[in-house]
């Protein structure tokens, strides 16, 4: 019970995030709103966490990995995400961002020696193929559109620097760190990192004083940064990497739904076979096929037989009928 209550508000959260990263597109430049986002998460969780004393101290060496972890996730995947929704809807955005899983995998290659597997390769053409497919008529139909283009590769860029934010995560747990500790201390970076870029790039602060951008502030700060993170990495420690990602194969549809309700998505038979795809692709890298083992497939034959041919039948039935 606890387990399913943990998946439905991960899933939930994260699929309505993407439409609210979309309110907040418009008159604040999208550098200032990640800035505005990650400054009140990460208070917030260093305030939770210290109140609670579950916040942990780490070392020198650690906090360079945390910055290193707060540029990757809470700088640059979010600030690609907020400027890619000028060009593409938030709920295509999703599904791009949910090939974070096989990223994952080819990072896994790249940093951690990892084999290239059949099933890393079917999952990555399956997934390129998805893509093409989901964007075709919106490039290739008419004219060759261009800004789609751009905002297909700022998500894919977005998604590879959150992929390089799992890596780090992975060695913050090998060493045995708090989870949430690293990534409150993580948010905290990328708001200084984000706050850095405005000050160089001699970007303006403003702030859009609406209920909807203050609204989707709020809740992208409180419940998708702070709640959201909490609930999937407690799902984490109770089922496992494995399971709990499966959110990021369904909380795309929730996205689309909504996406399709209030931004007038509009779908095509291309499109639905790319989203189709890009979602098969994602299952394929969380197949696992045991080996067989022929021991194993012989063992019940022979028991059986045994049972079978005892003379103490009654007793050997009552048996037989458990295994049934």
């Amino acid at each position: 019970m606890i387990n399913g209550s943990l998946y439905l508000i991960t899933v939930l959260i994260w699929g309505t995030t993407w439409f609210a990263i979309a309110l907040q597109t418009g008159n604040v430049p999208a550098m200032v709103s990640v800035f505005y986002r990650f400054a009140i998460a990460s208070c917030l969780l260093i305030a939770i966490l210290k109140w609670s004393g579950k916040l942990q101290a780490i070392n020198r060496r650690d906090h360079l990995f945390c910055l290193l972890q707060g540029v990757c996730v809470f700088c640059l995947n979010f600030l690609c995400f907020y400027s890619a929704n000028h060009y593409i809807n938030s709920g295509l955005e999703s599904v791009l961002f949910s090939m974070a899983i096989v990223f994952n995998a080819i990072n896994g290659v790249i940093f951690l020696g990892q084999r290239i597997t059949y099933r890393l390769a079917i999952a990555s053409l399956i997934g390129i193929s998805g893509i093409v497919c989901l964007f075709w008529e919106s490039v290739f139909a008419n004219d060759f559109d261009t800004s789609t283009l751009y905002g297909i590769g700022l998500c894919l860029l977005g998604t590879y620097g959150f992929s390089l934010g799992n890596m780090i995560s992975a060695r913050h747990q090998k060493r045995g760190n708090d989870v949430l500790s690293t990534n409150a201390y993580a948010m905290l970076y990328g708001a200084l990192t984000m706050l850095l870029i405005i000050g160089v790039t001699d970007t303006h602060f403003t702030i859009d004083t609406t209920v909807s951008y203050l609204g989707a502030l709020f809740y992208l700060a409180i419940f998708g940064t702070v709640i959201g993170f909490g609930t999937y990495f407690a799902l984490v420690g109770r089922i496992g990497t494995g399971a709990a990602a499966y959110a990021t194969i369904l909380f795309p549809l929730v996205a689309l739904s909504i996406s399709t309700q209030f931004e007038g998505y509009v779908w095509t038979q291309s499109a639905m076979v790319g989203l189709v795809l890009i979602l098969t692709g994602n299952i394929v890298m969380f197949l696992k096929v045991p080996p067989p083992c022929r021991s194993h497939a012989r063992k019940p034959l022979s028991v059986n037989w045994r049972r079978l041919l005892s003379k103490d039948h009654s007793a050997h039935h009552s048996r037989l009928s458990l295994l049934m």
